[in-house]
C-alpha cells in the first residue's frame, strides 16, 4: 500500500485544502480512521502540516487568522472589533480575533494568535456574509450586523470611542439596518443609533428615523451602558446622555 502520509498529501493536493478536517479525509479509499490518524501525527511531527485542534490542520505556511477561526466553529462567524478592522470601520488592529458562535468554546491561542469565542443565542446568528474563495473561505458578519454587535457587546468592539466613529464613518443601507433591528429586538440599541444617526447627520436615514420612533419605549436608557456622568435627558429618544454632545462629535469625527 502506497505510503500514508503520501496519499495524505497526494488527497489535500488534489483537493486543495489548505485547511481540513479529519472527516475529509475519510473519503481516502483504503485508509482507515486509525492509518489516517496516524499519518497525520507523522506530517505533523515533520512539520508538513501543523495541528490547529483535535480534528482540525492546515499546511505548515498556512496562517491566514480569520479563516482560521471560522474553521473553529460549526456556526457563526468572525465579528466584532476583528469585523470593524475587515470592513475599514477601525484604524486600530486588535490583536485577538473575535468569533461568535451559539456554542460555548473556550478561547485559544493558536499559532501565536489569540482568538476569543463569545457566545449569542440563536436568535443573533444571522447577518454574514462569505469572503474569500474556495478553501480560503470564512464568513464574516456584514457592515450593519457588525455595527449592531458592536452596540450590544462594546467591551468586544473597542468601546463606544471606537464603534462612535465606526458608526459614523459606515455606509449603511437603512433598509437592512432596519430588517436586523427587527430580528435582533433591542430598543436600547435602536434609540442609541437612531440619535447618533441625527446627530452626526447620517444621509439618507430617514425610513430608519421613523422606525426607531415607532419603537422606542418610555424607558430611559443610559447612552453608555458604563459609567458616565448624567448630562441631560433626550425626550425625543429616550436616553440619558451621559457624556456630553460635543464629546460624541469629537470621537465619530477623529
Amino acid at each position: 500500500m502506497k505510503n500514508i502520509e503520501a496519499k495524505i498529501l497526494e488527497f489535500i493536493d488534489d483537493n486543495g485544502l489548505d485547511i481540513f478536517n479529519t472527516s475529509q479525509l475519510s473519503q481516502i479509499e483504503s485508509l482507515t480512521d486509525n492509518y489516517i490518524n496516524r499519518g497525520l501525527n507523522r506530517l505533523v511531527e515533520t512539520g508538513l502540516l501543523r495541528k490547529i485542534e483535535k480534528g482540525k490542520y492546515c499546511r505548515h505556511n498556512f496562517s491566514d487568522e480569520l479563516i482560521i477561526g471560522n474553521f473553529l466553529v460549526k456556526s457563526g462567524g468572525i465579528s466584532y472589533w476583528s469585523a470593524l478592522n475587515f470592513h475599514g470601520l477601525t484604524e486600530q488592529i486588535p490583536n485577538t480575533i473575535f468569533i461568535q458562535t451559539n456554542q460555548w468554546k473556550k478561547n485559544k491561542n493558536i499559532f501565536g494568535v489569540q482568538y476569543k469565542f463569545i457566545q449569542i443565542n440563536n436568535k443573533k446568528l444571522f447577518g454574514y456574509k462569505s469572503e474569500g474563495y474556495g478553501n480560503h473561505t470564512f464568513n464574516i458578519t456584514d457592515i450593519e450586523k457588525t455595527i449592531i454587535d458592536s452596540f450590544d457587546l462594546p467591551e468586544y468592539s473597542g468601546g463606544y470611542s471606537e464603534i462612535i466613529k465606526a458608526f459614523n464613518n459606515a455606509q449603511i443601507n437603512q433598509n437592512k439596518l432596519i430588517k436586523y433591528c427587527e430580528v435582533f429586538d433591542n430598543k436600547s440599541i435602536i434609540k442609541r443609533l437612531a440619535y447618533l444617526t441625527e446627530l452626526l447627520n447620517k444621509p439618507k436615514m430617514d425610513k430608519f428615523i421613523q422606525f426607531a420612533l415607532a419603537m422606542r419605549n418610555e424607558k430611559y436608557t443610559p447612552f453608555l451602558r458604563y459609567g458616565g456622568k448624567n448630562e441631560k435627558t433626550l425626550s425625543r429618544w429616550r436616553l440619558i446622555l451621559n457624556i456630553k454632545e460635543q464629546e460624541i462629535i469629537n470621537l465619530a469625527k477623529s
